[in-house]
């Protein structure tokens, strides 16, 4: 059984290809597009990438840092979502639930970041899942 922890790297993950996708398209369709494309490409590969960083922290402290700048990386991701959207260079129906999952993952790491905060909570990503 996998750990609960692998769930957000897992969305993360995810998360990430279909922003790729999603820039891809962007790229294609129009070359203005690319400067705000390529910011959230790389906020939404970031969330990821310190997720697998701070699995492997060397400490409590550095698991918070990294889990920390993922968050960043999230809110800055579900900010150039909007953008798009708000500025009518993407139809808001057509990137609705990435919209909302990068809204559910930075509810999901600003959690995990506060519960590795506590005491008595083991560094792992696993237990700090809501």
């Amino acid at each position: 059984m996998a750990r609960k922890g692998q769930d957000i790297q897992e969305r993360a993950f995810r998360f990430a290809c279909r922003v790729v996708k999603l820039h891809g398209h962007l790229c294609k369709k129009q070359r203005d597009y690319r400067s705000l494309s390529q910011q959230l490409l790389r906020s939404a590969t970031s969330i990821g990438a310190n997720l697998e960083e701070a699995e492997a922290g060397q400490s409590r402290a550095d698991f918070r840092s990294k889990i920390g700048i993922a968050v960043k990386e999230a809110r800055e991701a579900h900010y150039w979502l909007r953008l798009l959207v708000a500025c009518g260079l993407v139809p808001a129906d057509r990137i609705t639930d990435l919209v909302e999952e990068a809204n559910q993952i930075v509810a999901i790491l600003t959690t995990i970041l506060r519960k590795s905060k506590e005491p008595s909570t083991p560094k792992a990503v696993c237990d700090a899942t809501p």
